[in-house]
């Protein structure tokens, strides 16, 4: 399993995501270019001492980041993305050990040809009133089911 983050907006949620993977010693990666300037102490302040230990990957490119897909196809598997565009609830979804859970930009969440490349498009079900939820706890929802899924109920 392993959780991307397309072109991010937001250092905190970064840093965030960054702290999720390194307790759930899940690998992120992060498809650039970032909204923000990622360095190390923009993620220092974000994620704290865990950066120490997260375990992630930058891609220059959406399209680095396929090419890096293809040249590793046993961990990296099924890009599934969660996007208040879809109909499938993320909690009916079967996922799989390589699955890579791809987040979208919070200002604008990825284009057509990302949302079509998906092997599935998955959603949180929701209050119809409100627009989305914080990326980082959308992560953090369909990271934590996936996982139930697939390592926890081992």
């Amino acid at each position: 399993m392993r959780l991307a983050l397309f072109q991010p907006d937001i250092p905190q949620n970064t840093g965030t995501l960054l702290r999720l993977g390194a307790c759930l010693d899940l690998p992120i990666d992060i498809i650039e270019p970032c909204g923000f300037l990622f360095n190390e102490k923009a993620m220092k302040r974000a994620g704290m001492d865990y950066l120490d230990f997260a375990e992630y990957r930058r891609h220059d490119s959406w399209s680095d980041f396929l090419q890096f897909r293809a040249t590793h196809p046993q961990e990296y598997g099924r890009i599934i993305l969660m996007t208040t565009h879809a109909d499938q609830p993320y909690t009916d979804f079967n996922f799989k050990e390589n699955d890579i859970i791809l987040m979208g930009r919070e200002s604008a969440g990825v284009p057509d040809e990302v949302h079509h490349i998906a092997d599935a498009r998955l959603t949180i079900p929701m209050n119809p009133q409100a627009r989305s939820i914080n990326m980082a706890i959308s992560a953090a929802l369909a990271v934590g089911e996936a996982l139930r899924q697939t390592r926890w109920q081992k």
